[in-house]
């Protein structure tokens, strides 16, 4: 984890790979319970055995879920010191270049693409997030995620 003690120490990060975070498990019940929280219950998520007759030969998980691990990550990888709050401001480009096959392990490489000082001393910062899957050469998601981060 890269401890970070003040939001001016990461100014000297921009353009760097900062964070590799651990590996992340993805098996059939985070599928299903995301399939639950999210309404999206299509075959080739929830149903193994229709999916082993399908393109990928198993079920994958979820686009958004693959998505929904950023946060995940950012908190395995990252920790601010002396700063207040963070929040998730959005997103820029988000692409799933390859799927992720249930019981695959994804982590992310993080860099810095841009920190720019907004008023009142919050930092916005443009994270360039790449999660990849154990054994895989095709990343599962590339994505720009924009965090803020309060004084």
């Amino acid at each position: 984890m890269k401890v970070l003690n003040s939001l001016a120490e990461i100014e000297s990060l921009v353009g760097q790979e900062v964070a590799v975070t651990d590996w992340v498990l993805v098996d059939q019940a985070t599928i299903d319970a995301f399939a639950h929280a999210t309404g999206d219950h299509q075959w080739i998520h929830t149903d193994p055995a229709r999916a082993a007759n399908g393109p990928f030969g198993s079920t994958i998980a979820h686009g958004f879920l693959t998505l929904s691990l950023l946060p995940r990550f950012f908190s395995m990888a990252l920790e601010f010191r002396g700063s207040g709050m963070g929040v998730n401001y959005g997103l820029n480009k988000v692409r799933f270049p390859s799927p992720v096959p249930v019981d695959s392990r994804v982590r992310a490489r993080m860099t810095l693409a841009e920190l720019e000082w907004l008023p009142q001393g919050v930092c916005q910062m443009t994270w360039r997030v790449t999660m990849e899957r154990e054994g895989s050469e095709r990343p599962v998601c590339v994505a720009e995620s924009l965090v803020r981060r309060y004084p």
